[in-house]
């Protein structure tokens, strides 16, 4: 896949082959449908089972795909027993509950480090300057809700003081993104979705992002750099988890889109509060704690499953089918 291609969503013939109940699919047959579950490659196997899990036959409504990703639309119930066994086969699933519609302009707004990019920025910062280890620990206990996050942040960013603003051109001169990020933002894009950066991290590397991505909007912290070396202080104000949280009120309210037709992605405490406040909270690959509260946690997929879920909200006779 090129790197600036979109994720096609589209019916194939593969599914229809090794899924042939999906032949029959009617509109009416939504109303049947609970759950979605998407992966790389679905086998029949594994449906088989879910269906000794069950007792009963288990025959999907309707598959697709999204780029890569197999997409199956579900029957009845997904239960905790059904969510664990598709986890211990690295698969992901979700309830249709609240998908936004992607045939309407919407809003994405992702969380940065560890969700958009690879990394904690202010990790590999600690690291290049020396006190890796202690920044790090920190991070960790910030992201698990243990901390107070300003309290952690100005805690961290104090152990840089005197750190070489070069560090920083380092780190945002080699930002590695996460697997599926750009896919992703130019498939929303594509569909007059806007996409932002709403980010506890700093705007060296949010900047950046946001000219690499064409993205509506990014806002994070800003450190304070004099004679070329860091102060270990950050100014104005801090983004925290309900500045996070108003960003999404303020982009929505900004480009006029309805407030359900909003999702939020983020994998740690201080994105729980913009999570609950969009349309639709994604966790994506996060903390124990996220799961739990969010309304679609992505365990194993790459980003491109925030747009599996975001294609349960197109029937499936409006797609198109490829071979």
């Amino acid at each position: 896949m090129d790197a600036t291609s979109v994720f096609a969503i589209k019916k194939h013939t593969k599914l229809l082959t090794r899924f042939p109940s999906i032949r029959h699919f009617r509109p009416s047959d939504c109303r049947q449908a609970g759950w979605m579950l998407y992966g790389f490659h679905i086998s029949p196997s594994y449906l088989d089972d879910f269906a000794f899990l069950t007792g009963e036959a288990v025959k999907p409504l309707a598959g697709w795909t999204v780029g890569p990703y197999e997409v199956l639309l579900m029957r009845g119930e997904l239960t905790p027993e059904i969510m664990a066994l598709a986890d211990a086969l690295s698969l992901d699933c979700a309830l249709l509950d609240n998908i936004p519609n992607l045939f309407e302009p919407g809003l994405a707004l992702f969380d940065m480090d560890s969700t958009a990019i690879q990394i904690e920025c202010i990790d590999e910062i600690a690291k290049l300057a020396g006190v890796g280890e202690q920044v790090a620990a920190v991070t960790e206990r910030a992201m698990q809700g243990e901390l107070d996050f300003e309290q952690s942040l100005r805690e961290r960013v104090g152990t840089l003081k005197g750190t070489d603003v070069s560090v920083l051109e380092q780190v945002r001169d080699s930002l590695p993104l996460m697997p599926g990020m750009r896919q992703l933002t130019a498939s929303l894009q594509a569909r007059g979705w806007k996409v932002a950066i709403a980010s506890g991290g700093f705007t060296w590397f949010s900047d950046s992002l946001r000219d690499q991505l064409s993205l509506a909007h990014a806002e994070s912290n800003q450190l304070v750099i004099e004679n070329g070396k860091l102060t270990g202080e950050v100014t104005g104000q801090v983004v925290d988890a309900q500045r996070k949280a108003d960003i999404l009120d303020d982009l929505t309210y900004r480009y006029e889109l309805t407030p359900t037709n909003t999702i939020a992605v983020g994998d740690g405490a201080n994105d729980l509060k913009m999570m609950s406040a969009a349309g639709l909270g994604i966790a994506y690959h996060a903390k124990p704690k996220v799961q739990k509260e969010a309304q679609v946690a992505i365990r194993h997929a790459d980003l491109g499953g925030v747009l599996c879920v975001l294609s349960a909200s197109l029937l499936p006779q409006r797609l198109s089918w490829k071979g």
